[in-house]
């Protein structure tokens, strides 16, 4: 049986898509599954009511262990694109094996939507690779906006794999080496940095190897909501839109459309991930936790 955390990256401004997201992980875990995880929460600036209203709703979900600490990303943080992303997104690198208390560890990122079990990619990984999704927008080094500039320079690298940071899966004992990594990228590679984060997690990548490709189905981008509005995305994919949300475990809502912005369309999808903060937002009322409005466009 392997035993595993599930970890989250949160501050105010994504609390609520935290909460949705923690909702939907509950619902697509059978119980047994729920009771011997674990969730483990770094944050900024979350306030203590708020703190104690995740762990509250982390123990109505039926989540067997739940623990949230205060962090501040190294010194390294690279913030380049800061569009609709916040320094938070660099504490994924300060989760540590004492704080996870578990042998394994999932990160997810807030803006996603759990479908379907997400553990399994954790059956036959490499202890030593992390567990990655390969981009969509940018599958692979030397197109699209993944590490501009490195092939100019390092055109050997040219086609090399490059992976979406918003799903990771791996064994905690490795991520001392993950942390020491990005430090070590961002020394010499920070002039290639555009998507933050994740492009340092994917230098290191590209100098240790240690990675073990995962199937799409375990990050899914949502697709719909963009295509409503513009052909953009088929510059980037030649898949016209999310699949069925059973062909998917995860839904990651990349972009700044999210599903919780009046703005947004209403995709299949956005309404699922609604569907989902209406029940999530019922849990945090029972709670007696006033503090939540209601999103805009509920009040329509």
């Amino acid at each position: 049986m392997i035993v595993y955390a599930f970890g989250l990256c949160v501050n105010e401004r994504y609390l609520m898509p935290a909460l949705v997201t923690l909702e939907s992980l509950a619902r697509a875990l059978p119980t047994a599954d729920r009771r011997d995880a674990a969730v483990r929460v770094l944050t900024l600036d979350l306030t203590r009511q708020h703190a104690a209203t995740m762990a509250d709703l982390a123990a109505r979900f039926g989540f067997g262990s739940f623990d949230l600490r205060w962090a501040r990303p190294a010194s390294m943080a690279v913030m380049a694109d800061t569009a609709y992303i916040t320094v938070t997104a660099w504490l994924r690198f300060q989760f540590t094996p004492a704080f996870i208390g578990r042998p394994y560890f999932v990160y997810v990122d807030a803006d996603t939507l759990v479908v379907d079990d997400i553990s399994t990619p954790l059956d036959g990984l490499p202890a030593d690779q992390l567990g990655l999704v390969a981009d969509e927008f940018a599958p692979t080094v030397g197109k699209g906006q993944a590490l501009p500039g490195l092939t100019r320079d390092r055109p050997e690298l040219a086609g090399r794999p490059y992976f979406n940071g918003g799903m990771w899966w791996a064994s905690t004992a490795m991520l001392a080496s993950v942390r020491r990594g990005v430090s070590n990228a961002l020394k010499t590679g920070r002039r290639y940095i555009f998507h933050n984060d994740q492009d340092a997690l994917n230098l290191w990548l590209l100098a240790s190897g240690s990675v073990h490709a995962v199937p799409r189905r375990f990050n899914t981008f949502e697709l719909a909501r963009f295509l409503e509005l513009s052909d953009w995305p088929r510059r980037y994919t030649p898949r016209a839109r999310t699949p069925n949300a059973t062909d998917a475990a995860l839904l990651h809502f990349v972009g700044s459309a999210k599903p919780w912005l009046p703005s947004t369309p209403v995709t299949q999808h956005v309404r699922l991930y609604r569907h989902h903060l209406d029940a999530t937002l019922r849990q945090v009322q029972q709670l007696g936790d006033l503090s939540f409005d209601a999103p805009r466009w509920r009040r329509r």
